[in-house]
């Protein structure tokens, strides 16, 4: 069959056995069916032009011999169709109207289009016929789409699972918090081309930040925690501050946050030696605590390694958020907390990308540029209403990003929470390869 194909410059010659009757034909296909030759003895061909300047049209194998045991029939077939036979005949027979496909499918077209053709004028087939189009596969950076390398992936434990939230399935993107408007936003910002390119992963992420920004919540999460304690504010004491579920919707109405003397807020918030630039607590400077009052930072304790595991302040009664003259106070810093003695703590994950490298696998073994930091997991002190947070909620945790309730492993009052996406794209002053503008429509 090869020596007889010809070249892409010469045209085919004939099979000597092209001439064959269709009775005699079918009595050999039945007989291939029947199991009584042996793998590559006899192959099906679709008689049409040994000549076409399509090497695909050159009567292609259309049926061959495969004697392995098949996962839903078992052995009880020993034929199976090739792909490009079965491809448009399941498409008419499934009322497929336009059949989508990556741009290696362009040369089997009139393939596609003849047999079609063929099944119809035989009255096999119902008009109107599906019509196959192709244009260029999606290329995304920092993630493989190839199936045999996720497959990979999810046999060699590098991830949890098809669902784990860092892969770019369906099953992990629902865990990782990703929206179906998300990626529609994503599909008409890249648009439909012919060309082969690269879109930066970045470009999705920005899609579903947007999509998030308009629909999630807002919340309070702190993620790594130190205590403080407002020294003068009275022991027993505690309040309710009104912050608003979406500052943008006023009319999703506002929640309350529990105030008390102690608190939680971000190690990074404070430091007993401030760099330059740094407006948070340091003995001696205020900040605003966000919905409640101005704080002075007094001092800070350290455990025996020298980490600062509380701050001591003093807060001023007359600045509260909300109340006639609280902003005429003015302080740089504006810091988020929960309050201690209410906070739930919650088990938090923080999804990077899997891979470190733009096209993992270009320069060598792709499993060599996985990211080992693709995830971290802590121990985050909540605010209380997150406590019934039921699974696939999203919200946005103040200053950190979007989050989602992990739908297998929240439990009531037990939530566990999944990054979908910082509030910005941290990599964008420091990405060296350059982004790729949406492609043409």
């Amino acid at each position: 069959m090869r020596a007889l194909r010809g070249t892409l410059t010469e045209p085919g010659r004939n099979s000597p056995y092209r001439d064959r009757s269709a009775a005699e034909n079918l009595g050999l296909f039945r007989q291939m069916r029947d199991g009584r030759f042996a793998e590559g003895e006899h192959v099906l061909r679709a008689k049409i032009d040994m000549a076409s300047p399509n090497i695909n049209l050159r009567d292609p194998a259309i049926y061959r011999i495969r004697k392995a045991s098949h996962h839903r029939t078992g052995d009880r077939w020993c034929i199976y169709p090739m792909y490009t036979y079965a491809h448009p005949i399941e498409d008419a027979l499934e009322n497929i109207t336009h059949s989508l496909c990556t741009l290696e499918f362009e040369d089997q077209r009139p393939f596609y289009d003849w047999l079609l053709e063929c099944l119809a004028a035989g009255g096999l087939l119902q008009r109107p016929l599906p019509q196959q189009i192709e244009f260029a596969r999606l290329n995304l950076t920092s993630v493989v789409l190839s199936k045999r390398r996720l497959i990979q992936l999810v046999e060699g434990g590098h991830v949890s699972g098809w669902d784990d939230p860092r892969l770019p399935t369906l099953a992990g993107a629902r865990r990782r918090g990703y929206t179906p408007e998300g990626f529609r936003r994503f599909a008409e910002r890249i648009g439909v081309a012919k060309a082969d390119s690269w879109i930066d992963y970045s470009v999705l992420e920005d899609c579903m930040r947007e999509h998030l920004n308009e629909v999630a919540p807002r919340r309070i999460a702190v993620l790594d925690p130190v205590r403080l304690v407002i020294d003068n504010y009275p022991a027993g004491s505690g309040e309710e501050c009104r912050p608003p579920n979406h500052p943008q919707k006023p009319e999703l109405g506002t929640r309350a946050l529990p105030f008390s003397r102690e608190l939680w807020i971000e190690r990074e918030d404070v430091t007993d030696v401030p760099p330059k630039g740094f407006f948070r607590l340091f003995p001696g400077n205020e900040v605003r605590l966000r919905y409640a009052y101005v704080v002075r930072c007094v001092s800070v304790e350290k455990d025996a390694a020298g980490k600062i595991n509380t701050v001591h302040c003093t807060y001023d009664p007359g600045t509260r958020s909300g109340t006639p003259g609280a902003e005429s106070r003015k302080v740089k810093g504006n810091i988020h907390w929960v309050s201690a003695q209410d906070a739930c703590p919650g088990e938090v994950r923080l999804y990077d990308r899997l891979f470190r490298a733009q096209q993992p696998g270009a320069e060598r073994d792709f499993l060599e540029d996985l990211n080992p930091g693709s995830v971290r997991i802590v121990t985050a002190q909540l605010e209380p209403v997150l406590r019934d947070a039921r699974p696939e909620d999203r919200f946005q945790f103040e200053r950190h990003g979007y989050f989602v309730a992990d739908p297998k492993d929240s439990r009531p009052g037990a939530p566990v929470f999944n990054r979908a996406v910082t509030l910005r794209d941290s990599r964008a002053k420091d990405r060296d390869e350059r982004v790729l503008p949406p492609r043409g429509r």
